[in-house]
């Protein structure tokens, strides 16, 4: 994962203004806004809800700005910390945990590709979703922290309260779980 991808070039001095200025805020919005909604179709299953959640997020960072000290924490950081308690309050209103379905994902991939590669790629993707499912809560927040939120081990920790080699060694775990799982598919590399 290419780390300059995290954070943006400004973003210390931008999370600063943005408690101020409306336009800065944006910038940071539309930065964050992808991988943001990526981490929670991640963890739902449902296309409008996870829209709503990421709104939430959002509206919550706006309102709160002035709490986040750029000093203790990235604007990134801060951020999915916030997406974390919007997602387990969602969960905990329902009072039910659930996880991305294995339809779900198809919706993010429309490149267009050929008929036969569409297929493949179906199937695969069905697969790796079973596979996914079949790990523990833990390892799927993980997995979905890092590879929906684009997040580092770094900040991963940060915000789950474990250390980052910790996260490390979850995500090879599970990462070795998935490719065995897969394997037993018949998928290969």
């Amino acid at each position: 994962m290419n780390t300059a991808d995290l954070t943006m070039p400004n973003e210390q001095s931008l999370a600063q203004q943005a408690q101020a200025d409306p336009a800065a805020f944006a910038r940071l919005y539309d930065h964050y806004l992808r991988r943001v909604y990526n981490y929670m179709r991640y963890r739902l299953n449902d296309a409008q809800m996870a829209d709503d959640l990421t709104a939430q997020v959002f509206h919550r960072a706006w309102e709160k700005r002035h709490n986040h000290d750029p000093e203790k924490a990235p604007f990134g950081a801060w951020l999915f910390g916030i997406a974390r308690h919007v997602i387990n309050d969602h969960y905990r209103r329902q009072k039910r945990f659930g996880w991305l379905s294995l339809e779900v994902l198809r919706e993010r991939f429309s490149l267009n590709p050929p008929p036969e590669e569409a297929f493949i790629q179906s199937e695969m993707q069905t697969l790796v979703l079973q596979a996914v499912a079949r790990l523990n809560e833990r390892e799927r927040e993980i997995v979905a922290l890092k590879f929906g939120g684009n997040l580092n081990n770094v900040q991963i920790a940060e915000l789950t309260g474990l250390t980052a080699s910790n996260v490390g060694v979850i995500l090879y775990r599970a990462m070795k779980q998935l490719k065995a799982a897969l394997e037993t598919q018949g998928v290969s590399k």
